[in-house]
């Protein structure tokens, strides 16, 4: 099954990082968080992957042709350019590369990949998030229910804790907490074919957040893969170093391999 990646959006709300290159190659822990997303997926046995790039999309090409070499040890007789190849510790991932355009949104990005996804069913997800889901699990769930299209439900935790006040008084603090029974949106979806019926005609200006997924769900073509564990989007700064933290502490949970 293949893996669909958004990696073509400017991240704006990281510009600290982003304005030198695209969101999915800010690193964490010395390599890209698209490397690390790519390795939970193949740690799983899901290793063929479509990334959908735009801003600065060169950069991500580069990484990849350049990705044996740099994952090799080899020896160069410059006066014939041959190269011998000698230890090596290069991943099993089968990528493919393709330019949606710089300011595509979103449904318009999977849109212009739909010829490499074959006619089974696939998966996407955005390339600047991990979690420790199941992806296994997640991909039964998905052919139990026979609908079009599955997304993976998270509690992220709240970035703030909460006041009541009566009048000027604080009557209850309440430190941060996921128990306040909301589900947003985690990525890693799984889709069949059929979810390119809900992108017709010109969608370049259309994130698949908005009206594709808003019409799967009035369909009741949309299920929820409920996931209690450890999920985090790289948003800003701030989740940046929070998940360098997590990494440079050996407590990164998305690390499965």
């Amino acid at each position: 099954m293949k893996v669909v990646l958004f990696a073509g959006g400017i991240g704006s709300r990281i510009s600290e990082e982003s304005h030198l290159r695209p969101k999915p190659m800010i690193e964490i822990g010395g390599k890209p968080i698209l490397w690390h997303i790519l390795k939970l997926y193949a740690a799983q046995g899901f290793n063929e992957f479509v990334i959908c790039l735009g801003y600065k999309g060169h950069m991500i090409k580069e990484y990849f042709y350049n990705y044996y070499l740099q994952n090799t040890d080899f020896t160069v007789d410059v006066a014939n350019n041959n190269i011998t190849y000698h230890k090596t510790a290069v991943d099993q991932f089968k990528i493919t590369l393709i330019d949606t355009g710089l300011n595509t949104k979103t449904a318009g990005r999977l849109k212009r990949v739909q010829e490499y996804c074959g006619d089974s069913d696939f998966m996407l997800t955005y390339g600047d998030g991990v979690a420790d889901v199941n992806i296994k699990t997640l991909v039964e769930f998905h052919k139990s229910h026979g609908k079009i299209a599955t997304v993976t439900a998270v509690k992220p935790p709240t970035k703030f804790g909460t006041m009541e006040v009566s009048g000027d008084v604080v009557s209850a603090f309440r430190e941060k907490s996921k128990e306040d029974g909301s589900w947003i949106n985690g990525g890693f979806f799984v889709l069949k074919p059929e979810v390119f019926n809900y992108l017709k005609g010109d969608v370049d200006d259309v994130m698949w957040e908005d009206f594709p997924l808003e019409n799967l769900s009035a369909d009741n073509q949309l299920m929820a893969y409920k996931h209690e564990g450890f999920w985090k989007c790289m948003d800003a700064l701030r989740d940046k170093n929070e998940l360098e933290e997590l990494w440079e502490s050996g407590q990164a949970k998305w690390k499965n391999w």
